[in-house]
């Protein structure tokens, strides 16, 4: 799966992250293509509460072990 992911928070303001299928992941600056199109979602992180809108998989909220804030808006690709 690959994540393209545009705004605040994270280590660039466009980055691409490639999840593979032994679970392991890595980040990239800017877009990587190819992109064939699953879903777009918004992410926001505020503190340790993440609350994910995606347009496929609906609303996610979720707790985590560090505090942070982002504001991102994400292409989900195959």
């Amino acid at each position: 799966m690959k994540y393209i992911e545009f705004g605040i928070g994270n280590t660039w303001i466009v980055r691409t992250e490639t999840e593979l299928e032994d679970g392991t992941e890595y980040e990239q600056k800017g877009i990587i293509p190819p992109i064939k199109f699953r879903s777009v979602y918004l992410r926001i992180w505020l503190l340790k509460t993440v609350i994910v809108m995606d347009f496929k998989e609906g609303f996610k909220k979720m707790k985590k072990n560090r505090n942070a804030f982002k504001l991102i808006f994400g292409i989900t690709s195959y």
